[in-house]
């Protein structure tokens, strides 16, 4: 299963990119990634391709360092809803916990696990297939979010890689102000323990309780290939332009390996399109003052005439019909016509797949 990342991670990647000489919409089209991920930084793209980015804009630029130069420009803004969390936690200790806590949420790929000594405390950093650059966008927007909770007057002891050191090493030392350790056996960054109990004075533990209520709810990603890719139809929609294809860009793959695991799903792209049209549809014309034309682009329609036949289509009766309650009592809200495969139970252990059926019944 692909990776997924927001894309707030390429936060001030086109400025860096710039800075030394790179155009970044040129290095995306050669990673692989779709233009849009640079405005939105909700979208989620895939893991490997945000890491083929950013060693390839670091080969070209003959930069060592470039991943830490997009690392200090960073924020707690940059992890979304679990930067919030971390941020309104009462202390160092708390906020690093809630930090290790969530933090697949913003990077699928990415696990912290929390090592406590009586003098040093060592965060250790499990990056799933990770190169050399993403290590160190990683490590160092992390030794970032720290420094951030102590208002910038805080040092690690020490900084650990697991990969060589590069020519020069002044600009990582300069970066971490501490030692900074190459060839080690764990990617980390160890801290005094005492520096865990430092208060963080923005803290406000009733806002703390309630963004960790709502990170709670999206704490799980979506596993199986039909609900991501019903997730990013879902991000897309808006754009007009969610197509199969698109879709498959956003998970570095091809249109054909989509089909391919939506039809193991017992699904496929039309059906999982229409049923997230159909959901956000239902809810969207509940609000007789949104204008039709609003929902039409919001549904990814090019003339509010298309969205109308659609929905007549979908659901058996106009949105004014649908809008005054007259509804066609077959269908029930969000639900639409034609929606095939969704929710079906898991194959049982040694059942063929869809497409291995199907491949069976032709060669009979």
């Amino acid at each position: 299963m692909t990776d997924l990342i927001r894309s707030a991670c390429l936060t001030h990647y086109a400025e860096v990119a710039r800075s030394v000489g790179l155009e970044p919409a040129k290095m995306l089209r050669k990673a692989k990634l779709p233009l849009a991920c640079l405005n939105d930084q909700n979208m989620r793209v895939a893991v490997g391709s945000v890491r083929r980015l950013l060693e390839i804009s670091a080969a070209e630029a003959g930069v060592e360092d470039f991943a830490l130069r997009i690392a200090g420009r960073g924020s707690l803004g940059t992890l979304g809803p679990v930067g919030l969390v971390v941020r309104e936690q009462p202390t160092v200790r708390a906020a690093i916990e809630a930090l290790a806590r969530f933090i697949h949420i913003h990077d699928e790929a990415m696990r912290l696990e929390i090592e406590h000594g009586r003098e040093l405390i060592t965060i250790g950093f499990r990056l799933r297939g990770a190169t050399r650059q993403s290590t160190e966008l990683a490590i160092g927007r992390v030794h970032a979010i720290i420094r951030f909770l102590f208002s910038g007057d805080w040092r690690p002891v020490e900084v650990c890689f697991m990969h060589s050191p590069p020519r020069h090493r002044r600009n990582h030392r300069q970066f971490f102000g501490c030692n900074v350790i190459f060839n080690a056996e764990l990617d980390a960054i160890r801290l005094a323990a005492k520096d865990l109990d430092y208060p963080i004075r923005s803290a406000n533990p009733t806002m703390a309780r309630y963004l960790q209520s709502r990170v709670e709810s999206i704490k799980v990603r979506p596993e199986r290939w039909d609900d991501k890719v019903g997730e990013l139809v879902c991000s897309l929609l808006p754009s007009g332009r969610c197509t199969i294809e698109r879709v498959a860009e956003y998970l570095a793959c091809d249109r054909r390996t989509v089909h391919r695991h939506l039809l193991d799903c017992g699904t496929s792209f039309s059906a999982i399109l229409n049923e997230q049209r159909a959901k956000l549809a239902t809810r969207l014309i509940e609000d007789s003052n949104r204008p039709l034309s609003g929902i039409a682009a919001s549904l990814g329609f090019s003339a509010q005439s298309a969205m109308a036949r659609w929905f007549r289509g979908q659901f058996g009766c106009s949105i004014t019909q649908w809008r005054s309650g007259v509804r066609p009592a077959a269908l029930t809200v969000g639900t639409a016509r034609g929606a095939i495969g969704r929710g079906r139970p898991a194959r049982k252990p040694g059942q063929a797949s869809p497409a291995q059926q199907r491949s069976k019944r032709l060669k009979r």
